[in-house]
């Protein structure tokens, strides 16, 4: 067996990692009383999807048995947050983003963990010794929407390795490796040393990944920076940053990707990579 046959993580792992994670931290905003006029207003909708769904494909007997069984399964291995993650959570974004000024947002997936190290506005975010992969520099700064520089800003930023493996979701990878919260400087500037990741198959061998077999779909999201970009008295921006040229960037299964998004590298003429971006912050 090789090493990166080692460190697969498998869908049921992802999904109970994912799920405790999720439980640790709840998102802002998941624990406020929702009205009993709100559920019954979406509760009803979703439902009458699924009617119009079910007469409009006559959907058959044994075909709603393989869903209730499907349904039962996506359960029992914890992969609800991987399957909201990649499937539903865009749309989510999408309604957020109505109201939001400065930068783009993106989905928060399913590899989120709060509470990493805290590092200064120029570092290196933790990595093994032998840390494969291309070296890649990524800087900018972080203002608010009238231009003026966001100081003392936190960049919680997370990613895959050069296999597509995160911390934290796989085996024999150290616990925080590629994961910080980078703090800008006084005019809000940063400068992060990290490794280029790699695209990444989402767990396969669970019923998400049956279901992507079955409608004959591929499991690969692009190459991407996962950031949380966060200040007093502005309005938190959860975003992933793409390459450009990279592969899924126009085919990703979690239709997460944006054009503003997409960094454009720099050879240094070294082997190594630079990418600048700056981030905007409104006001909350």
């Amino acid at each position: 067996m090789t090493t990166t046959e080692k460190s697969a993580p498998t869908a049921a792992g992802s999904g109970a990692s994912a799920t405790q994670a999720f439980r640790a931290t709840r998102q802002q905003g998941a624990g406020e009383a929702v009205s009993p006029e709100r559920v019954d207003a979406v509760v009803r909708a979703v439902l009458a999807g699924v009617h119009e769904a079910v007469r409009t494909h006559k959907v058959t007997y044994p075909e709603f048995q393989a869903a209730k069984k499907w349904l039962i399964e996506v359960g029992e291995g914890g992969e609800w947050p991987l399957f909201l993650d990649v499937f539903v959570e865009h749309v989510v974004e999408a309604v957020a983003a109505e109201t939001q000024q400065g930068t783009k947002g993106s989905i928060l997936g399913p590899y989120y963990l709060p509470d990493q190290q805290k590092l200064p506005s120029v570092a290196a975010l933790p990595s093994r010794p032998d840390e494969k992969g291309t070296p890649l520099v990524f800087a900018g700064q972080v203002r608010d929407v009238d231009g003026n520089p966001v100081a003392g800003a936190e960049l919680d930023i997370w990613h895959a390795d050069e296999a597509g493996y995160y911390s934290g979701f796989a085996p024999d990878i150290p616990e925080g490796n590629l994961r910080g919260v980078v703090v800008t400087d006084d005019q809000g500037r940063f400068e992060i040393s990290t490794i280029q990741p790699a695209p990444y198959q989402i767990p396969t061998d669970g019923p998400t990944g049956a279901l992507i077999t079955a409608a004959g779909w591929h499991p690969w999201r692009p190459a991407h920076l996962h950031l949380i970009v966060r200040a007093p008295g502005y309005r938190q921006i959860t975003t992933q940053l793409y390459f450009e040229g990279g592969e899924y960037v126009d085919s990703d299964v979690a239709q997460a990707t944006k054009p503003e998004l997409v960094l454009n590298p720099q050879d240094q003429g070294d082997g190594s990579l630079r990418s600048e971006y700056d981030f905007v912050l409104e006001r909350a």
